[in-house]
């Protein structure tokens, strides 16, 4: 039996036309959903256009949300599909993902690791920590969709897998495989570099 859904008071004064529900549940959920979007779309710039585009859908659609399935649950799935639609998009405009490439390579987001190691993190130990987040990125993103966004919700969301299953609409033993899939494929590009041995866990 599914547990109450804390978000559904919210959810009924907004389908009563309380906007600061609807206020309370974005500031909720904002991080969290451009979270999912960043692992999707892997363009900063899209993130906040197609979170506030997946609210906006979302404050549209929520006069037909029965509460089948908990409020964050449907929300992610409005988020999966804006998303999914931008990539689509862009697949029929390649300019504009080379474009956000090139721009998310000389973005210096994040120099904090490069330029200020801490007094512990030695030089070596800096390089060989920011190769293997980067091996873990590539990894990621070189998984299908379904191996990607299973991974995803559960490692970076910390979802349970009843409520992946839940959000891709699956069985929760297509999720397990999926998420035992996706471990295996990372690993598998860790090992050269963790000198790690077939069937050790990243």
């Amino acid at each position: 039996m599914n547990a109450p859904d804390a978000d559904a008071p919210l959810v009924e004064r907004v389908k009563q036309g309380d906007v600061k529900a609807f206020e309370m549940l974005v500031v909720k959920y904002q991080r969290r959903i451009e979270r999912l979007i960043g692992r999707m779309v892997r363009d900063v710039d899209l993130v906040p256009d197609i979170a506030q585009e997946t609210f906006i859908r979302a404050y549209r659609a929520l006069p037909q949300f029965r509460g089948d399935s908990a409020f964050y649950t449907w929300l992610y799935r409005i988020a999966v599909n804006t998303a999914k639609k931008t990539l689509m998009e862009l697949k029929r405009d390649p300019l504009v993902t080379e474009s956000a490439r090139a721009s998310r390579e000389d973005d210096d987001d994040n120099p904090r690791v490069e330029n200020e190691p801490s007094d512990a993190a030695t030089p070596d130990a800096v390089l060989a920590s920011k190769q293997i987040a980067a091996a873990v990125n590539f990894a990621v993103e070189a998984l299908s969709e379904d191996l990607r966004q299973a991974i995803t919700l559960r490692e970076i969301e910390g979802l349970s897998y009843e409520e992946i299953a839940e959000l891709m609409n699956c069985p929760i033993g297509t999720v397990r495989s999926r998420i035992f899939r996706a471990r295996e494929a990372i690993a598998a590009r860790l090992r050269p570099l963790l000198d790690t041995r077939e069937g050790d866990r990243w």
